[in-house]
């Protein structure tokens, strides 16, 4: 399969006019100009690789989209498969928490997804992968994401901390409030449980942190931190053999992160929207800064496409630079080195994209095979084309 008359976004330029050629499943050649036979004619729309999210939470809002309204695990996952292909995203890390939290937040939970969602795989669009997302209070899940670890059930795990008071909730109050009206609780519950977990603080936990640090990384998988405040937590997660600093909450944090040369990602709706919905660190000064290196889709999918778009048209950074946000530097910083960039021998993860009255995904391939086609592109499967006439 060639595709030309496209714009395609290589890793270190933009040809304005290329064809790209798919030969089982990987990209086996790219040219400017056209297409040495026929081929599908992208009509001038950008091309680029299959978006890659390390971190997407969408699931458990999948499974109960109300308080008290669930669904099926496959029911849910089948269609946030459909959501992902469409926005592009052809690798995706579902966030799962093992958390000692109120809400869609648990150790069962979680176990419950990871179990679906290794069962369904086969069946699924694009390209899912576990990313355990461990609280360091809740030292009673900790044996089980060790287990899940030496079973070879996950692809990435974060240690998250969560305590009211510091990191992403700095403030207790606003944390009571935002996490009642979120989940429908009772101020007092949340704030007695709140208690209950800084209370529970102490060296054991980060222990129990640090050999989960260690297990993951004698697995071959990359260690996340997540919601650093102070640049004394980034070294302290560092030395657990983190080497991604998700979401730090403070531009000290993220320099300090970088600094220790790890890859820092904040969440793609921060940096469309402008700024972080909780008054933390905006993705764009962490740009402007020089210390942002990828974006997660975090609670939104499309956010992932729609702030790549914003901050390549803003000239914030060139287009491959904005590309690479979203797609090689994911997959570099979780160790899949087959996909991320359009280059000769990696997969055929693609994303056409037409650049109109918004950036819109027109088709989404996953190892050249179309997995999403929104019909603009006048495309006829081939059962039709052998269907009798008259049919």
């Amino acid at each position: 399969m060639w595709i030309e008359n496209a714009r395609l976004i290589l890793p270190g330029e933009v040809l304005a006019c290329g064809a790209l050629h798919i030969t089982d499943g990987l990209i086996a050649d790219i040219r400017e100009g056209g297409a040495p036979r026929p081929a599908l004619d992208a009509r001038g729309m950008t091309l680029l690789p299959g978006l890659v999210d390390i971190h997407g939470d969408m699931i458990e809002r999948e499974l109960e989209p109300r308080p008290g309204t669930r669904f099926e695990s496959a029911l849910a996952l089948i269609e946030l498969d459909k959501r992902l292909a469409s926005c592009g995203v052809t690798t995706a890390y579902a966030s799962l928490s093992f958390a000692d939290g109120l809400g869609l937040q648990s150790d069962s939970r979680a176990l419950e997804i990871i179990a679906a969602l290794l069962e369904a795989r086969p069946h699924l669009l694009v390209g899912h992968r576990v990313h355990a997302r461990y609280e360091v209070s809740n030292t009673e899940g900790q044996p089980q994401v060790l287990d899940l670890l030496r079973r070879g059930a996950l692809d990435l795990i974060s240690l998250m901390d969560h305590t009211p008071g510091q990191g992403q909730y700095r403030d207790m109050e606003a944390y009571v409030q935002y996490t009642s009206r979120w989940l429908g609780k009772d101020a007092g519950l949340v704030r007695q449980l709140a208690q209950e977990r800084i209370e529970a603080g102490s060296a054991q936990v980060w222990a129990f942190a640090a050999e989960l640090g260690l297990a993951a990384r004698q697995q071959g998988l990359a260690v996340a931190s997540h919601d650093d405040d102070t640049p004394e937590k980034v070294a302290l997660v560092q030395g657990m053999g983190a080497s991604i600093s998700e979401f730090p909450v403070t531009l000290e944090a993220a320099q300090a992160a970088a600094g220790l040369g790890m890859s820092v990602f904040m969440g793609a709706p921060n940096a469309l929207r402008g700024g972080s919905h909780g008054g933390n660190l905006s993705a764009l000064d962490a740009l402007e800064a020089g210390v942002l290196h990828g974006l997660a889709a975090d609670y939104s999918p499309m956010s992932l496409l729609q702030a790549m778009w914003r901050i390549a048209s803003e000239e914030r950074v060139s287009w491959p630079q904005a590309a690479a946000l979203v797609t090689r530097t994911p997959a570099r910083a979780t160790g899949l080195t087959d996909r991320g960039s359009l280059e000769v021998g990696q997969r055929a993860d693609l994303v056409l994209v037409e650049d109109g009255w918004r950036p819109r995904v027109r088709l989404t391939l996953v190892g050249g095979r179309i997995v999403y086609d929104d019909g603009s592109l006048g495309l006829i499967p081939q059962r039709l084309l052998l269907a009798p006439s008259g049919l």
